[in-house]
């Protein structure tokens, strides 16, 4: 089969496409024939060399797909060869196929074409896992995304506008504060012009965030804490502003907050299936209501996974980046 390989980490031109083995699905596994893949920042991590999959793993970028099953494992029900499915991967989806842990598939719902699919799981179970399964954002609270016109934001927003929470969020320019409003943000502040901290406290009377996403890491770090309410949920999930900070931990104790820092992509296999399920049974009813849509900017053919890339490097995206196979 095709697949995308990184055989020196580098810039996008490291991506190169090139015939590999076929995988075959093992047991509790199905094989999975690519119709899209998702481009995602962990991908550019690893083509630079410093996010490289479990072990385990397929050594490929991509970390969820859209397709159909083509061949099903020993052990594996509920699923059939034909079967439309979008997947979470750890690796992988940068190809023509992938075998997928069964434990990690949904069904591509109903009113979603079987592209756009690609661009749901990592978003979704990556929201689905942090905000409400680990920082429990409730009805009436108020989230503060920041990134909020990413594909993580853009799911953020529309997941915590569905559970009646208010939402702020953090972009770069009036057109990505304005698609994030139209999705259901109420506070918009523009990162480059405004203090986020000033902006949400004014917004909220003092109150400030119950539950922040936060993909910045060390940059923010002070200014997250600053920004939470009593008893606050600061949740760290990307480090684009740097791995290293000091913190007042006086004022963490001051709001009884807590600060969270997860990923995704090397949790346990059983890990991984129980926020599946839990974005099946929660969040894939407010998709096929179309309450909740994914929000894809562009798509490009496999073999252009460096002009892809560079779409996502540049920042000017809104939504979610596909690659077509």
């Amino acid at each position: 089969m095709k697949a995308i390989t990184i055989p020196t980490p580098g810039d996008p031109d490291a991506l190169v496409l090139a015939d590999v083995p076929d995988p075959e699905p093992g047991p509790g596994e199905v094989l999975v024939e690519v119709a899209a893949a998702g481009v995602n920042r962990a991908d550019l991590q690893q083509r630079i060399g410093v996010y490289p999959p479990p072990p385990g793993a397929p050594e490929y970028p991509g970390l969820e797909v859209s397709g159909t099953i083509a061949a099903v494992g020993s052990g594996v029900t509920g699923w059939s060869v034909g079967d439309r499915v979008c997947a979470l991967l750890a690796g992988g989806g940068y190809a023509e196929k992938v075998a997928v842990p069964a434990g990690q598939l949904l069904p591509v719902p109903s009113g979603i074409s079987l592209v756009e699919a690609a661009a749901l799981p990592e978003v979704v179970c990556t929201v689905w896992s942090n905000v409400f399964m680990t920082a429990n954002l409730l009805p009436g609270q108020t989230l503060l995304v920041h990134g909020g016109s990413s594909g993580i934001g853009t799911m953020a927003i529309q997941l915590a506008r569905e559970v009646g929470a208010h939402v702020a969020v953090t972009a770069g320019s009036a057109g990505k504060l304005e698609a994030c409003q139209a999705l259901g943000a109420e506070i918009l502040v523009n990162y480059k012009e405004q203090d986020f901290v000033e902006e949400l406290d004014r917004a909220t009377a003092g109150h400030g965030a119950d539950v922040i996403l936060d993909n910045m890491g060390a940059k923010y770090l002070a200014r997250n804490v600053q920004a939470l309410a009593t008893n606050g949920r600061l949740v760290i999930i990307g480090f684009q502003g740097g791995v290293k900070a000091e913190l007042d931990l006086s004022v963490l104790m001051r709001k009884r907050g807590a600060v969270i820092s997860t990923g995704l992509r090397a949790r346990p296999l059983e890990e991984k299936a129980a926020i599946v399920a839990a974005v099946r049974e929660h969040v894939w009813p407010l998709v096929e209501a179309g309450r909740v849509k994914p929000v894809v900017h562009r798509t490009f053919p496999l073999a252009q996974a460096p002009d892809a890339h560079r779409e996502l490097d540049a920042g000017t995206h809104i939504g979610k980046v596909l690659l077509t196979v």
